[in-house]
């Protein structure tokens, strides 16, 4: 208990910065949109989907290497130099290369050679977030939340500050963003150099070649999935271009948002879960806490699950803001796809759990596969439904994606790193969520106030069923054999 309860509160700190970016970043959308005619903004928003994509090329998945090799290694400070010094090459030679053809590819992604500029500005942006992402990763492993999250808010705050100045004093126009970016990016890289400055400051070390190949082959797989995983998020847009209209794919974006708060939770476990396991995987009781994570998990992300799903839909259709809504009416047609991407983003939660199994056995190739078959459900899905039943078959296409890659990895873990889980347990927690889910739907015949009590009744009871759960002991059960 004493591990979950320091797992919960390094969630609660990492979260912080997480939460603060993305919410800034949500209430940023109208200030660009206020400043920025709408072919600025699409330059911008092609720029940064890219920019993510080049993201894991320029990182090579050395941040997870470094997770991996330095909780075992004993010379942790070689481990973060080859893996420091790996991503400063990397990132050396794609920028050159990024920089020379910045021409061709700003026409290559569609927002035209008159916009070289942006493409350079990107490239710092990209060179400067890869160099801080190994500090990070050691802040992490470390069990340092609080200096992280530090880091991490005053990079926020700078990167803010400077899109009010560029763009609503200075008139910089586009230019602004990638220059707010470059400048948060470089307060992090300030705050950091201590950091980075204790491992590197005995001069360059001695290459050691096996240390070096095994990272690398370690890494490699999680640049794929990577991409991957990323593909899954976006590529259900171009298609319904092509299926639906542009107008649909409005509609779809705007209730698509609203998964982003369940996808906070889950990015806030994320940040936490990965040094926690590495940290404890050698304890004898290791698989059992293990265990005990993913029903806390599961309780705590059903919860958030059912009370957005529930409460939402109402709340945007609500005048509790009078004549604002959080979404504007002629979008509420897409309400039913926001269940749906919390579902997805649910799943993606479960399969964070499960990624104890090849980041400890070193399989780690294993999840460029997996990715890709939920990159191949998400595409098999959207070509499915969308043409018979619209942008609610793009809202199953997310859930039903991460939901194979949840079961998919759940079935490799137990191969290569067997954990007893509490099913009983789990099953009684998946029960009790169906029949909330269920309850709430049949009073949907009421009137609307009734069903908005109901609703509260129930999330507000639900709780009390998931402590019920959980402290109900589990049988002593005989040992799992591999």
């Amino acid at each position: 208990m004493a591990n979950l309860k320091r797992l919960g509160k390094e969630t609660l700190i990492y979260g912080t910065s997480t939460v603060l970016a993305r919410l800034l970043n949500f209430c940023l959308v109208p200030f660009y949109t206020y400043y920025l005619i709408p072919s600025e903004y699409g330059v911008i928003a092609t720029t940064f989907a890219v920019v993510a994509l080049l993201n894991v090329i320029f990182l090579f998945g050395m941040d997870q290497s470094y997770l991996r090799f330095a909780s075992e290694q004993e010379n942790r400070t070689e481990v973060f130099r080859h893996c420091f010094y790996g991503v400063l090459a990397n990132g050396l030679v794609l920028s050159v290369l990024l920089w020379l053809f910045a021409k061709p590819f700003a026409a290559a992604i569609g927002i035209g050679a008159q916009h070289v500029h942006i493409v350079h500005l990107a490239v710092w942006v990209l060179f400067l977030d890869v160099l801080n992402m190994i500090p990070f990763t050691k802040l992490r492993l470390e069990r340092r939340p609080w200096y992280f999250a530090g880091v991490r808010t005053v990079s926020i705050i700078v990167n803010v500050l400077g899109n009010i100045v560029f763009i609503a004093y200075l008139h910089k126009g586009i230019a602004s963003i990638m220059w707010a970016n470059i400048f948060g990016s470089l307060a992090s890289l300030v705050l950091l150099s201590p950091v980075v400055w204790k491992e590197l400051r005995g001069g360059f070390v001695k290459l050691n070649r096996t240390l070096l190949a095994e990272m690398l082959r370690f890494a490699w797989p999680f640049v794929p999935a990577g991409l991957a995983s990323l593909l899954i998020s976006v590529i259900d847009k171009p298609i319904l271009v092509h299926l639906a209209g542009l107008e649909q794919v409005g509609v779809y974006q705007a209730n698509f948002k609203i998964g982003v708060f369940m996808m906070l939770l889950v990015s806030m476990f994320d940040q936490a879960w990965r040094p926690f396991f590495l940290a404890h995987a050698k304890e004898a009781d290791a698989k059992e806490t293990f265990a005990k994570v993913l029903s806390y998990f599961f309780a705590l992300g059903s919860w958030f699950l059912l009370g957005l799903s529930l409460l939402m839909p109402p709340i945007i259709q609500s005048n509790l803001f009078g004549n604002f809504h959080l979404i504007s009416p002629s979008y509420w047609g897409g309400l039913s796809v926001i269940p749906l991407v919390l579902t997805g983003y649910f799943c993606y939660g479960l399969y964070i759990n499960f990624m104890v199994g090849p980041v400890l056995t070193k399989k780690t190739r294993v999840l460029m596969w997996i990715t890709l078959l939920g990159a191949a459900v998400s595409i098999t899905t959207n070509l499915t439904l969308v043409p018979h039943i619209g942008i609610t078959g793009a809202g199953w296409a997310v859930a039903l994606s991460y939901a194979a890659m949840a079961a998919a990895l759940f079935t490799f873990t137990q191969k290569v790193y067997p954990i007893r889980y509490e099913y009983k347990k789990l099953a009684a927690m998946a029960l009790v969520c169906a029949a909330t889910a269920a309850l709430s739907k049949f009073s949907g015949q009421w009137g609307e106030v009734t069903v908005l009590c109901v609703k509260v009744v129930l999330l507000t009871l639900y709780p009390l069923w998931m402590w019920l759960i959980l402290r109900e002991k589990q049988p002593a059960a005989s040992p799992v054999l591999p």
